[in-house]
Formats: structure tokens, sequence, C-alpha cells
């Protein structure tokens, strides 16, 4: 009850995504830097899931602001004492490549693989298709924003923000996921 209250709270106080919230994450044909693919949300069902979604270099960048503090809560797993405290949570950056830009999703990969900590590549998906089904269904326009849902066991979103990583917006989602 009290997560109900919460995620109902969450969405009021952020109506851009109020829409979006109960939804179920539109299906999604990504794959990794090795290029495995990944259905999601079906893939991810069964556990709560974070998905991190960008369309634009821009985006992307701010993107990027959230690997670390995301890697350290909610991928890391905890030694020694902390062993077992940790979160069993999906979680996915996704950067989109469309229209044009479809083209280039090979060499983001190839760059990918060269200038990231190998650590987070397998969190990594890439996304080369149609844009127009999710702008719709996210409720997402702003082109250099990049777009966060957090969905539930069973691939319906229980929390969306955007935007550069700030504490503030990382406690909302670690709350929504407790």
């Amino acid at each position: 009850m009290k997560r109900l209250i919460y995620i109902l709270m969450i969405a009021v106080t952020h109506p851009a995504f109020a829409q979006v919230i109960g939804k179920t994450f539109p299906l999604m044909e990504a794959e990794t830097v090795e290029d495995k693919k990944v259905i999601l949300p079906d893939q991810a069902k069964g556990k709560y899931t974070l998905l991190g979604l960008a369309y634009s270099k821009k985006s992307e960048d701010q993107l990027n602001t959230w690997f670390e503090p995301i890697f350290y809560k909610f991928v890391q797993k905890a030694e020694g004492l902390l062993a077992g405290m940790g979160y069993d949570v999906n979680v996915y950056f996704v950067p989109m490549f469309t229209g044009i830009n479809a083209a280039a999703t090979g060499t983001a990969k190839k760059k990918a693989m060269k200038n990231l900590d190998p650590q987070l590549l397998p969190y990594i998906l890439f996304y080369k298709g149609d844009l127009k089904p999710y702008k719709e269904a996210l409720d997402f326009e702003r082109k250099d924003t990049p777009y966060f849902f957090v969905l539930d066991t069973t691939g319906k979103i229980v929390y969306a923000t955007s935007g550069a990583f700030s504490e503030d917006k990382m406690d909302k989602i670690e709350s929504v996921i407790e």
C-alpha cells in the first residue's frame, strides 16, 4: 500500500509522465555489443527493471551521467559483511539509433567496446529502428533529454523521469525499486 501511494504521488508530481505510469512498456528489440538480441520488456520480466533511453548525441551525453551512480547502486555486488544486501534488478542503458542515424549503430557498438569499462557493456543495449512508436507510447518529446523508466516485475511502468543524473532522481528510483 505504501508503494502504491508513493507511485501515485510521483505520477501527480510528474504530470508529463502520469499517462505512462501503469502502462506496459512497449515491445522493443535491442542488441548487446555482441549482437545478441534482447526483447524488452519480455526478457526483463520477473525483476524490477531500470531502463535509460536516449535518442540524440546530447541526450546520450546526459545518459552517460547515470552510468557510474547506477552501476554502484544497483549492479555492483557488495562483498564481505554486506554480501547479499544489494539489489536484484535489471539495468539497461539504451541508445536509440533511428532514421538516418540507424546506420551508425555498428560504429557505436565498436566505440562502446573500445571506450567503456567492460563491466558496463552487458548493461548497454542498442536499439535500431523507428522512434515514433516509443515517442507516442512513452510520451517523450524532448530530443536532447534521456528518459528513465522503472518497470515492475510484469513489465509495467511504475516510475518515469528524465534528464541528467541527480541524487534526488536516484533516491526516487531507489524508493520505487525497494
